[in-house]
């Protein structure tokens, strides 16, 4: 279900939402998928209550989620219980899906995804209602609660596993946003899922029943507690987005977004050269400022941008007058700053589409607290900081993989 754009009223304006948030990620940098991973970052997202709101009973959460790689074993049989059955691993689309509670509209939107899936040239294998625990929850987030449902979709045999599959569904989600007003799509992805609602952090676990299921594993899972600063609350709006977890306030929202706007007349990739129109306009005017960098950062990668360029492109250094730097690090960020401008905060953002798992830091605040450790490493933190705290690294995408690092990958800068 897709909240409506908030109406200005007296002082509050909502296009000076933000927010101020706990964030989390566990990564095995040997790639090796467990249900340990993601029972650890749900221990630290618990832990993390200091940084997430909740309303004047204490008893409904600004919002809570997680972001871990598909689990091929839970979703093999999960599916099979739904009559589903589903191709090998990476050979099929997840998509979370917040539905209206309403019947007859939840069943016209569910067509409605099918027949666009079909459209794109990819086959629509089923739908499978997620077991939920919503007796848990308070009575605000119980009122504002959609039906939560998951669809599968299978990979065209032409179309390439990964990012180009990945792409289609991009496309295929996009064309289905511009027919259906009331249903969110929390992720669509054949390499990541995202579970998020308006939970307090310790019903994140207990209201989604499959992140308590032995054989939902994952190499990495990231996590976020939200902390409404001046925000209304919502299930959309409860993190991670589609690819990144976001702590602090994008300060420069308004000018990121009317520029993004401004540059899509001229903007061209071959990779979307057909889908062009059907993936306009790129930023969603009505989303929060983190789900705007979202919104952009996925058109950059689908567009043929390294995910971790594209957050270095978005998020820079301050380099300009930073002699330190070298010759070809500056030249790097000198060329893309003719083509993006800073997304500037105060923030920190963890990124990751499944393979590539990344942490950045703004360059206007203090340094963000985080701890790593070797083979099973943990990023967790509650402020906004500087990018010589940031950890970058790549995760395989099957298990028994060595590890392989991007550029500078595992390395502070």
């Amino acid at each position: 279900m897709r909240e409506k754009a908030a109406e200005g009223r007296g002082l509050y304006r909502p296009e000076f939402e933000h927010d101020a948030c706990g964030i989390g990620a566990v990564v095995d940098i040997q790639g090796r998928a467990s249900h340990e991973t993601v029972d650890d970052a749900l221990k630290i997202v618990e832990k993390l209550e200091h940084r997430a709101g909740k309303d004047a009973e204490g008893k409904t959460g600004d919002g809570v989620g997680i972001l871990t790689q598909i689990p091929h074993a839970f979703f093999a049989r999960a599916a099979a219980e739904a009559s589903i059955a589903l191709p090998g691993r990476r050979d099929y689309g997840v998509g979370m899906f917040f539905l209206p509670r309403d019947g007859l509209k939840r069943r016209q939107a569910q067509r409605q995804f099918e027949l666009v899936t079909e459209k794109e040239g990819m086959a629509f294998l089923g739908w499978r209602e997620v077991p939920v625990h919503p007796e848990i929850l308070g009575q605000r987030a119980r009122d504002k609660m959609p039906s939560i449902f998951q669809a599968f979709v299978a990979r065209p045999e032409e179309t390439a596993p990964g990012l180009d599959f990945d792409r289609k569904l991009y496309v295929a989600r996009r064309v289905f946003e511009h027919l259906s007003g009331d249903t969110y799509v929390v992720s669509l992805s054949s390499r990541t899922v995202v579970y998020k609602g308006m939970f307090l952090v310790h019903q994140l676990r207990a209201f989604y029943p499959d992140l308590q299921s032995i054989n939902y594993t994952s190499a990495l899972a990231i996590v976020h507690s939200r902390f409404s600063t001046n925000t209304n609350p919502s299930w959309e709006r409860a993190h991670p987005n589609r690819l990144i977890a976001h702590n602090g306030e994008i300060n420069t929202i308004r000018g990121n977004m009317d520029r993004m706007l401004a540059r899509e007349e001229t903007m061209f990739s071959p990779l979307l050269a057909t889908d062009r129109d059907k993936v306009l306009p790129v930023v969603n005017a009505s989303g929060s400022d983190s789900a705007m960098l979202d919104n952009t950062l996925e058109f950059l990668m689908m567009a043929g941008m390294d995910l971790p360029l594209a957050v270095m492109a978005c998020i820079p250094e301050p380099w300009r007058n930073d002699r330190t730097l070298s010759r070809s690090r500056r030249d790097l960020y000198h060329y893309y700053a003719t083509l993006m401008e800073p997304w500037d905060g105060p923030a920190a953002i963890l990124f990751s589409d499944g393979d590539v798992v990344g942490a950045v830091l703004d360059r206007n605040g203090p340094v963000l607290p985080h701890r790593r450790q070797p083979a099973h490493s943990l990023l967790r933190g509650g402020g906004a900081g500087h990018p010589t705290g940031a950890y970058r690294g790549k995760v395989p995408a099957a298990a028994g993989q060595d590890a392989a690092g991007g550029p500078e990958a595992g390395a502070d800068h």
